[in-house]
C-alpha cells in the first residue's frame, strides 16, 4: 500500500482565517485572484521588525510589464523603503509593493534594491476574501505537487 507523503511547505486552511478586508483608504495588490491588503501588510512588518529582515534582491529579476508607473510621481519616490516580494508559488516571488521604488531603481542603473521576500505563512494572512485565501491554498498545493 502507497501513502502519499505530503510536502512539507503544503499550506493547511485555517477555518477561523479572517480577511484582511480593505478598509476606506488602505493600498491594495490585486495579483490575479488574489488581493492582498498591502496598508495592513506594511503594518505588520512595522510592528514585527525583528521578523522581517531586508535583504538585497537583483532589481533584473523583477520586471513591472503589468505594473502602471505613474510618470509625474516617480521622480519624488525615494527607494531607501525596502519592496515586498510575496513568495506566491514555490520558489517564485511577485513584487506586491514597491514597483515605483523598483522602477526608479532600475533607471537609476541600481543593480540591487532592498526587499522584504515573504514565505505563504507571512502574507497569507494579507489576503482580503475568504475565497482568495481558499483558492491560493489550492494554487500554491498544486504548485508543490508539480515539484
Amino acid at each position: 500500500m502507497k501513502h502519499k507523503i505530503s510536502h512539507p511547505r503544503t499550506l493547511i486552511p485555517d477555518i477561523i482565517f479572517i480577511p484582511a478586508e480593505l478598509r476606506e483608504g488602505d493600498e491594495y495588490y490585486v495579483n490575479g485572484i488574489f488581493e492582498f491588503n498591502i496598508t495592513r501588510l506594511i503594518g505588520h512588518i512595522k510592528n514585527n521588525s525583528e521578523t522581517f529582515i531586508p535583504e538585497n534582491v537583483s532589481v533584473l529579476e523583477f520586471n513591472n510589464d503589468f505594473s502602471v508607473i505613474d510618470e509625474d510621481y516617480i521622480d519624488s519616490v525615494i527607494i531607501d523603503e525596502p519592496v515586498i516580494l510575496a513568495e506566491i508559488a514555490p520558489g517564485r516571488y511577485n513584487l506586491i509593493d514597491g514597483n515605483h521604488r523598483m522602477e526608479k531603481a532600475k533607471r537609476l542603473g541600481f543593480k540591487n534594491i532592498m526587499a522584504y521576500k515573504l514565505s505563504p505563512a507571512q502574507h497569507i494572512r494579507f489576503l482580503t476574501s475568504r475565497n482568495s485565501y481558499e483558492n491560493y491554498i489550492t494554487y500554491w498545493n498544486n504548485k508543490l505537487s508539480e515539484l
